[in-house]
């Protein structure tokens, strides 16, 4: 992900969830930089280098996805199955990437095929952090039958 989270509560909450989901499977974040001096550089560039940054951080053998307002919606128990399916597919890492606060390059989305979006309403780019590790923990819950999930 693009950017610290500024907000010591989001932090929290994030790290609370961060921590019931590793019970599950090995979770871990990286958060790249925000790019600095960006007052007159064009968006384009910007993401242009955000992009650069985050395919550093890919490694073969990596299922990547951009969580993205552009990408396919699921349910909670949709989401539940996808995460299944690419935990028993044999990827090494499944990786899900959250932009900056102007979205992905071209260069992302040539070099990361698949999308999902959170839903069709825009969030702040910190706040998307929160929904993702709660629905992946979510996720995870749903897919050991337990009682998180009542849907």
């Amino acid at each position: 992900m693009i950017g610290k989270t500024d907000n010591v509560l989001y932090d929290q909450l994030i790290a609370d969830y961060a921590e019931r989901l590793n019970h599950y499977l090995p979770f871990s974040s990286i958060v790249i930089p925000d790019i600095r001096k960006t007052e007159n550089m064009p968006q384009q560039l910007r993401k242009d280098k955000e992009a650069d940054q985050l395919l550093r951080e890919i490694r073969p053998g990596d299922h990547c996805v951009l969580l993205d307002e552009r990408g396919k919606e699921r349910t909670s128990e949709e989401f539940a199955a996808f995460l299944g399916r690419h935990i028993n597919s044999g990827c090494k890492r499944l990786v899900f990437i959250i932009g900056g606060p102007y979205g992905f390059s071209d260069k992302l989305y040539a070099a990361v095929a698949d999308r999902i979006s959170l839903s069709r309403m825009t969030f702040s780019h910190q706040m998307v952090r929160l929904i993702f590790i709660e629905q992946a923990y979510r996720g995870m819950t749903i897919l050991r039958n337990e009682g998180y999930h009542h849907g």
